[in-house]
């Protein structure tokens, strides 16, 4: 008796093992006929047994039910994702083939994922580069795609989550750049090296040589504060800044994401002994010098303020906001001449006072006159500087100049 039964299950068994190929095989067939839709129902049907499947045919499910899965590419976003969940299960065979896959479905997803960024369609974007790095974690430049292009397009909870984990894994983003300069734009452009190697060879570029990249920790952190600050959470995103800080003390960028967070918070006086910390590590930087001018200018300290602009412009000619901001300072100190020339009376030593001020204004007038001049000539058709200029010109008496700014005011308004 105990032998008949031993045979029994014997022939179970094998019977069992059959109907796993069979139904493996048959999987196989709808798949190179590209009917992926019946594939994936005979796998599904398949999954049952595969507590009892062998490690060979375990590796034979999981690379067919992938394959059916991605269907040469035409697979949904989620179907993708299983399909890669289910070929990074395969352990031992198929390697191959599953590396051939991968890299058509890596080829596709970066064309289309580059094509939906350029395109402003920033959300399918992520989807797609969220997917390249399942594909290679080994990269993960495509995680800081996915939270570049997660922020532009507003998804700050995705995001969020790319930022973070890209910090967890300790991200730059510095890297070894290979450049040239394209002869026709004159523009210096990155490339992998064999590429560029190509091009300069063929004489589309020139004076070929390697840079390292900057880094890009004080931007995730400072994106992932504002997405903090965003979701009303300043205290995580103080936390966050200090913490990339303690990592990177010298990133400027991270030091200035701080001083902002504390200017947020009404701490002013730490905002300020933080960009003055800025400036050492970056004493030319000429967006952190024009702050300490707008910090003073709010404590009412008028003379510094000046100062901080006034070593802006002699880096930075052209800095329409320090130009701006100086004239403002300016044309501000008109304002209690104005009161006391209104207070005046008509003696004759009121008279003399009235004329001093007047002078004075006049002088204040041609101090404010350069700056806001230097404004115009950056940005031509800056119609709120213009009409200051024609109210000055006109204060001074300088018709010509008057007649000029109207002339261009007119041309402006139609």
């Amino acid at each position: 008796m105990k032998k008949q039964v031993i045979i029994a299950l014997a022939l179970s068994v094998s019977a069992f093992s059959f109907g796993q190929k069979k139904e493996l095989k048959t999987a196989e067939k709808a798949i190179k006929n590209n009917d992926f839709s019946v594939a994936n129902s005979i796998l599904d049907q398949a999954e049952s047994m595969l507590a009892d499947m062998d490690d060979k045919s375990k590796d034979k499910y999981y690379y067919l039910k992938g394959k059916a899965l991605y269907a040469n590419g035409a697979g949904s976003d989620e179907d993708l994702d299983l399909a890669i969940e289910n070929f990074d299960k395969v352990e031992n065979a198929y390697k191959v083939e599953i590396g051939d896959v991968k890299q058509n479905l890596i080829n596709t997803l970066l064309t289309n994922s580059n094509n939906q960024y350029q395109a402003a369609q920033y959300l399918e974007a992520v989807k797609g580069f969220e997917k390249l790095y399942k594909l290679i974690p080994s990269d993960t430049t495509y995680l800081y795609y996915a939270a570049s292009s997660a922020i532009t397009g507003k998804d700050f909870d995705s995001a969020a989550k790319n930022y973070e984990t890209l910090l967890e894994l300790g991200y730059t983003g510095i890297e070894k750049q290979y450049v040239a300069t394209n002869v026709e734009t004159g523009e210096v452009e990155p490339f992998p090296k064999a590429q560029r190697d190509l091009f300069v060879k063929a004489g589309s570029h020139v004076k070929p040589t390697e840079k390292i990249s900057e880094s890009k920790r004080g931007e995730i952190v400072k994106n992932l504060a504002f997405i903090y600050l965003n979701n009303g959470e300043s205290e995580k995103a103080l936390t966050a800044v200090q913490a990339a800080r303690k990592m990177d003390p010298t990133d400027s960028n991270l030091i200035l994401s701080e001083a902002n967070l504390h200017y947020k918070n009404g701490d002013k006086e730490t905002y300020k002994n933080l960009i003055e910390e800025a400036i050492q590590l970056d004493p030319n930087n000429t967006d952190l010098i024009f702050n300490l001018g707008v910090v003073a200018s709010d404590n009412g300290d008028l003379v510094k303020a000046k100062e901080y602009y006034t070593k802006v412009i002699s880096l930075d000619p052209n800095n329409v906001n320090a130009q701006t901001n100086m004239a403002a300072l300016i044309l501000g100190e008109e304002n209690a001449l104005i009161e006391e020339m209104n207070g005046l009376g008509t003696s004759n030593k009121d008279n003399i006072r009235y004329d001093e001020l007047k002078a004075q204004r006049t002088g204040i007038y041609n101090s404010a006159i350069p700056y806001l001049e230097a404004v115009l000539k950056v940005q031509p058709k800056n119609i709120e500087v213009a009409k200051t200029l024609l109210n000055i010109y006109g204060a001074i008496g300088d018709t010509t100049k008057e007649k000029g700014i109207k002339t261009l005011i007119d041309s402006l308004a139609n």
